[in-house]
């Protein structure tokens, strides 16, 4: 496995700093939102990971990260849009926490191909996109993604509710 450009090292930091950020709003804020600095410094390394990542091409050409960074700069772009114009009035805050943790969801399926397929160093643990256990990789992040986007769509209806 060749080692990472000068971009590759740029692009590991900043998205370990997007997840890092990300993980730090939710627990803390429950939800991402660009009133926090936590979730400043995720949209902003989000956005940095994702056209960085526009221009890496260790596959060959154009491929599926390539398609997830387009998704992840459109998913926060649209999230802090309707979040700076309050456009869908009571369901403003519910697509921005969809916009916005998609985007999450966005960078752990690549972080895990990229994890899977260079470590351990030497005798990887995937060769493949196809390969079962990056697919079962992909289905327990989405699976927990779920839950963390269920538990907090929930918690603004209740929030709603008792407010």
């Amino acid at each position: 496995m060749p080692p990472l450009s000068p971009v590759g090292i740029f692009h590991t930091l900043f998205g370990v700093i997007a997840l890092v950020s990300a993980a730090y709003a939710f627990f803390k804020y429950g939800k991402i939102r660009s009133s926090n600095r936590a979730s400043q410094i995720y949209l902003a390394t989000t956005l940095l990971t994702a056209v960085t990542a526009l221009t890496i091409f260790r596959h060959g050409g154009f491929n599926a990260a390539h398609g997830l960074a387009i998704l992840t700069c459109a998913a926060v772009v649209l999230g802090f849009l309707l979040e700076r114009t309050n456009l869908l009035k009571s369901l403003t805050r519910y697509v921005v926490a969809l916009c916005y943790g998609a985007s999450v969801l966005f960078h752990l399926l690549p972080t895990a191909t990229e994890f899977l397929t260079r470590f351990p160093i030497g005798a990887p643990r995937v060769s493949s996109l196809q390969d079962p256990l990056l697919q079962q990789t992909f289905a327990i992040i989405a699976a927990i993604w779920a839950v963390f986007m269920v538990i907090q769509l929930v918690s603004f209806r209740v929030r709603r509710k008792a407010s």
